[in-house]
Order: structure tokens, then C-alpha cells, then sequence
């Protein structure tokens, strides 16, 4: 058999019970580091999508009337009332 082979898949081996045991340390015996660690991301998310919704909408320059005599554009009535 070939050795470097069983080398390989022994390194595999030992990397996955690495990560095992990591993700174990972190979801069983870490409960109260990720009871701590979540509600904290939860309300960052939170306050993030509040203050992206109280943004006001982006002016569209798609949206700008030109006027005629000045040659300068302005923007159109009814986008402030929305």
C-alpha cells in the first residue's frame, strides 16, 4: 500500500477529530460563551436594520425633469410626497 497515502488520510483524520472537537468545545461546553456571544450579534443585526430602514429614499437621477429655460434639472413634485 502506498505510504504517502495512509500518511495523508491519517492527517485527514486528524484534522476532522480537530474540528470536532472544536465544534464541540463551542456549541456543548462553550453553551454560556455562545449564550453571551449571540444576543450581542442579534442586537448589532438588529440596530443595523433599524438604521437602514429610517434612511431616507436615494435620490434617482433618472427621475430629474430638466427645465427648459434655465437648462438646469429639478426634481419632480411628487417624489418628495411619497
Amino acid at each position: 500500500m502506498n505510504e504517502s497515502f495512509n500518511e495523508e488520510m491519517a492527517w485527514r483524520n486528524l484534522q476532522d477529530m480537530q474540528r470536532e472537537m472544536e465544534n464541540r468545545r463551542l456549541v456543548d461546553g462553550g453553551g454560556p460563551a455562545l449564550r453571551w456571544w449571540l444576543p450581542k450579534l442579534a442586537r448589532r443585526v438588529w440596530i443595523v436594520a433599524g438604521l437602514a430602514t429610517r434612511r431616507p429614499p436615494r435620490w434617482n437621477p433618472a427621475l430629474v425633469e430638466p427645465v427648459a429655460d434655465s437648462g438646469r434639472a429639478r426634481r419632480p413634485a411628487d417624489i418628495d410626497a411619497a
